[in-house]
């Protein structure tokens, strides 16, 4: 994650040892990031959440990450190899997980009239999400939704309020935790509530329960 944080490509260096050693030997930069995380630290007021999962990663629930770090994380992105990956919907097949990276408000001029997803919370544990166009109940990609727990498939849900803040910066999704079905309506696309083991932070829910009033 730190790799990609500083670099932005994959490999470059011999090792990932190398790299973070490369990183380090920035003295000016080095001494920046520990600046901006005592301030950052400073400026916590809730708690992230351990997560237990069956694949090994750093992430905590409530925790707000960069789309590259999610995937570094989750090892779509390795030192090797950068994920291609700029869709919202991410399957991993080795650990039979799907990450949905939601943007709660979109505009048109980044989303085209066929991805202006209506994406809300329901309330604290309970977030609506409409799936990709092509998606039905009882075929393909909507089926494996609402069979999920039955085949071991984990969901993970990753939202953030916007793409950009007002300065024009990129940000990050926080992690909301696992998801499990708990209904649907509709077809191509399928309008899918997902129940949130752990409750969605205050800081979120004003601006995701307001998506639902449009």
């Amino acid at each position: 994650m730190l790799h990609y944080d500083v670099w932005q490509t994959a490999g470059g260096f011999n090792s990932i040892e190398e790299s973070i050693h490369a990183i380090g030997q920035n003295k000016t930069l080095t001494n920046e990031i520990i600046e901006v995380l005592e301030i950052l630290i400073d400026r916590i007021d809730f708690l992230e959440i351990d997560f237990s999962f069956c694949y090994s990663q750093p992430l905590k629930v409530h925790g707000r990450y960069t789309r590259e770090q999610i995937l570094a994380a989750f090892g779509d992105s390795t030192f090797q190899r950068k994920s291609s990956n700029r869709e919202g919907v991410v399957y991993l097949e080795n650990i039979k997980s799907e990450l949905l990276l939601i943007t709660l408000e979109k505009t048109e001029e980044n989303y085209s009239p066929t991805t202006m997803y209506n994406d809300y919370a329901i309330n604290e544990c309970l977030f609506h999400w409409q799936s990709q166009n092509s998606s039905k109940p009882d075929i393909g990609k909507g089926l494996s939704y609402i069979t999920h727990q039955l085949n071991d498939k984990s969901i993970l849900l990753f939202i953030r309020e916007k793409n950009t803040d007002e300065f024009g910066n990129t940000i990050g999704y926080v992690f909301l935790g696992l998801a499990n079905y708990k209904d649907h309506y509709g077809s191509k696309p399928m309008s899918i509530n997902w129940a949130l083991k752990e409750p969605i932070p205050p800081f979120l829910w004003k601006t995701s329960a307001k998506m639902a009033l449009g």
